[in-house]
């Protein structure tokens, strides 16, 4: 299928990993968007937005090309251990590069700064005393696509990160702490702490009966042998970043095929301009350029 994901790998190797022993993805999106007892197909990842969904009381299909991925997610959602995966450590790298740079970085500092509540005033601060010149030569060095990463990750998967991610990545941080409470926002504690925020925890073990099915399998070959219009809704994750044109056009076609008619499908991309046209959906987890309800044509 030429997609970057195959390999269920980001660096070099051959054996396929646990890439991701969490998601940073709001599933609060799918959850106020798909229309209620939903028959759902969700890219696997962690478990963390099929667990959610099928809380809500979706039927989910949850699909992974990774069979590493793919246990990892079905075992953690059954009340396994949450591990680290591979993006997990190289997000643990950067946090302790900036924290060695920036006091405000510092895990105690960091936790302050996401326990307030107050937009405004966690922009003031994010500009203050987090984004400062050291961070953002740090950062100039290690999140360009020529940089360090270049050689971390496994051949092509560099062409992931957008131009000048490190300018991209710090706008998108202040523009969430200026917009949403830390303290309430779970992402924000994931990406920039490394751990769960206080008070409730984000859920992922799915309730005693939940209906998830686990699909090892390429999603758009699942798609395209999936029934007529089975599927009621569709969560894709990033699956499009990386891959070549062809293979967004082949997604298409499949999803012409296998969702309902006017039937959401969210996408998310590392890139500010969306692989598939559609409507923005509002976002709380930092990472993403675009979130979509891509709109699918009969």
């Amino acid at each position: 299928m030429d997609s970057p994901w195959e390999a269920g790998r980001l660096t070099p190797g051959r054996r396929p990993q646990v890439l991701f022993g969490r998601m940073y993805e709001d599933h609060a999106v799918e959850l106020a968007l798909f229309p209620p007892a939903s028959r759902v197909l969700a890219i696997a990842s962690a478990g963390d937005t099929a667990a959610a969904l099928a809380r809500a009381g979706h039927r989910v299909t949850a699909v992974d090309i990774n069979p590493i991925q793919l246990a990892y997610a079905r075992a953690r959602v059954a009340g396994g251990p949450t591990v680290t995966g591979t993006a997990d450590r190289l997000m643990a790298i950067g946090r302790a590069a900036a924290a060695a740079a920036v006091p405000a970085w510092r895990p105690a500092a960091m936790a302050q700064f996401l326990a307030l509540d107050d937009p405004a005033e966690q922009a003031r601060r994010w500009r203050r005393e987090l984004d400062r010149p050291l961070l953002r030569a740090l950062m100039g060095v290690g999140l360009r696509p020529a940089g360090p990463l270049a050689g971390i990750l496994r051949a092509g998967l560099h062409r992931l990160v957008p131009p000048r991610f490190d300018v991209v990545l710090r706008r998108r941080i202040e523009a969430t702490v200026g917009r949403y409470p830390n303290a309430t926002n779970p992402w924000v504690w994931r990406l920039l702490l490394g751990r769960e925020g206080p008070g409730p925890a984000t859920a992922t073990a799915a309730a005693p009966g939940a209906d998830i099915e686990w699909v090892h399998a390429d999603v758009i070959e699942h798609l395209e042998r999936a029934p007529a219009g089975g599927y009621d809704a569709v969560t894709l994750s990033n699956v499009l970043d990386g891959p070549p044109p062809a293979f967004t056009e082949r997604l298409r076609a499949a999803l012409r095929h296998a969702l309902r008619p006017g039937g959401p499908v969210v996408v998310r991309s590392f890139r500010d301009r969306p692989p598939l046209a559609g409507r923005a959906l509002p976002d709380r987890s930092v990472l993403w350029g675009s979130v979509t309800d891509v709109a699918i044509e009969a």
